[in-house]
């Protein structure tokens, strides 16, 4: 992959993670501004409170989708391990996810980037991705709430990927996702820790 291609790719695939599907949709079907109601945040969370379940569904496939399709196409028709690096693949991730979560759009606000991170990382990760989304139902089943069953997905990512194939360069970008998640709900764990989290 030559080196002028790189950049241009990067630059789209972080352009692709900054669409605010659940801002844009929320908007379209109800006129409201989603920056400016609940969380503030334009997760799928924050949809279904707003918007409703319908919508909200839309928007995490969406989100999902936006990170999974530059990886997909990165891997499918572009990557050359013969001339590009192959922690290429980890940059391309990271750019979509770091989209949504900074959006250009949106004055660099954005989601938490969950359902980002899970598309962006299937083909990277799919057994850590599966595993770590089963946890996530059983701590929102059991537990009630959704953030915490985020939280713990991100942590279980990258934990994860290091008993299934042990210290790798997989590991250290599921690592970077894992601080991503937990620094995008920081606010969230401290209404965890004072019992003042709204449960799903």
């Amino acid at each position: 992959m030559n080196i002028t291609i790189q950049y241009p790719f990067l630059l789209l695939s972080y352009l692709l993670g900054a669409i605010p599907f659940g801002y844009i949709l929320t908007r379209y079907f109800t006129g409201k501004n989603i920056l400016e109601i609940g969380s503030g945040n334009v997760g799928s969370t924050n949809v279904g409170r707003v918007a409703g379940k319908k919508i909200a569904i839309a928007t995490q496939l969406l989100d999902m989708l936006k990170g999974f399709a530059p990886v997909a196409v990165y891997l499918f028709f572009i990557d050359d391990k013969k001339i590009g690096p192959d922690f290429f693949v980890y940059c391309v991730s990271l750019a979509t996810i770091i989209g949504h979560d900074f959006s250009i759009f949106l004055k660099f606000k954005g989601g938490k980037g969950v359902n980002t991170t899970l598309g962006a990382s299937v083909l990277i990760a799919p057994f850590s991705v599966f595993i770590s989304v089963a946890i996530y139902f059983i701590i929102k089943w059991r537990l009630k709430y959704v953030s915490l069953g985020s939280i713990i997905l991100g942590i279980a990512l990258p934990i994860t990927e290091l008993f299934i194939h042990g210290l790798s360069s997989t590991f250290y970008y599921l690592l970077i996702c894992m601080v991503l998640i937990i620094l995008l709900h920081r606010t969230n764990i401290n209404r965890l820790l004072h019992n003042e989290e709204l449960s799903s």
